[in-house]
């Protein structure tokens, strides 16, 4: 998909440098949302762990560059839903991690990953797309709603 310049493709082992490099902006804005839960400074998958996704067809990742250059990322993975007894039999695609480098947000990237995402889920048969965003992420969940996405499920909690 190319839309401004803006190429959605797999992502390939040559962009786990940048894949890296965004993966700990996102992890940074979970921990400065929640320090207690999410350790400052990390990020989310090892290289290797990259190196073995990007292999893995139920687990594709998405890229959207920019002459070469990854300006941001959609981890997926494939849920079969079928597999437990009391659900329906349906193939959802869960966005795993969205995100578009900080230095170029609010370009419409977001949303174009997005929608490439959606296309993909419907040729490969899916019944819906799900992510999971923090609730504390307001610029995140407005992004979503924003994008025609709504709410599916409240997870709760209470600290002790």
């Amino acid at each position: 998909m190319q839309n401004n310049d803006i190429e959605i493709r797999r992502a390939k082992f040559s962009d786990i440098e940048k894949l890296d490099s965004l993966l700990f902006q996102v992890h940074k804005v979970h921990s400065d949302a929640r320090p207690d839960l999410f350790v400052s400074g990390a990020k989310k998958y090892t290289d290797e762990q990259l190196r073995q996704i990007l292999t893995d067809e139920t687990k594709p990742i998405f890229v959207a560059t920019q002459n070469g250059t990854v300006l941001g990322y959609a981890f997926c993975v494939f849920i079969n839903n079928g597999e437990n007894a009391s659900h329906t039999d349906i193939i959802t695609l869960y966005i795993d991690d969205l995100c578009v480098d900080e230095t170029c947000r609010g370009k419409g990237i977001g949303k174009l990953l997005y929608e490439y995402v959606i296309e993909f889920a419907k040729k490969c048969g899916c019944y819906n797309v799900t992510l999971n965003v923090w609730a504390d992420n307001k610029n995140a969940v407005s992004f979503y709603e924003k994008i025609g996405m709504h709410i599916q499920k409240i997870g709760m909690e209470k600290i002790l």
